[in-house]
């Protein structure tokens, strides 16, 4: 079971990358609303700041496998080029930081967020 759910976390973040990369109507329907599905805790038909953000802090905490509190590139491999891992690493230690990454994606979540209601639809 916890290894279904690391799978299902990386998965996840991989197109939460993707999701903040390119407009929805760009995205294809199908990867959207399944992801958008997981997403929704609470079956609101709607992602919420709440919810997105408690998945990711989730997701951080998956995908640091040395539990060092940060994420180094081999971590981010495989959801981050080189490019997204340095506008993300905002000190530019090399490193991630929960609060980097938490701040990259509520940030991305805002840019979705086009109505500025607080959900992703």
């Amino acid at each position: 079971m916890k290894t279904l759910a690391l799978v299902t976390a990386i998965i996840l973040c991989q197109y939460a990358g993707a999701l903040a990369q390119q407009p929805a109507s760009q995205q294809p329907a199908s990867m959207y609303q399944g992801q958008m599905d997981r997403l929704d805790v609470n079956s609101s038909k709607t992602v919420d700041r709440s919810e997105y953000e408690t998945f990711m802090g989730t997701a951080f905490g998956n995908l640091d496998k040395n539990k060092d509190g940060s994420l180094q590139a081999g971590e981010t491999a495989q959801i981050l080029t080189v490019e997204q891992f340095t506008l993300t690493d905002t000190n530019r230690d090399g490193r991630i930081s929960k609060s980097e990454f938490m701040q990259r994606v509520m940030a991305d979540f805002a840019t979705a967020d086009r109505d500025r209601n607080g959900n992703l639809q």
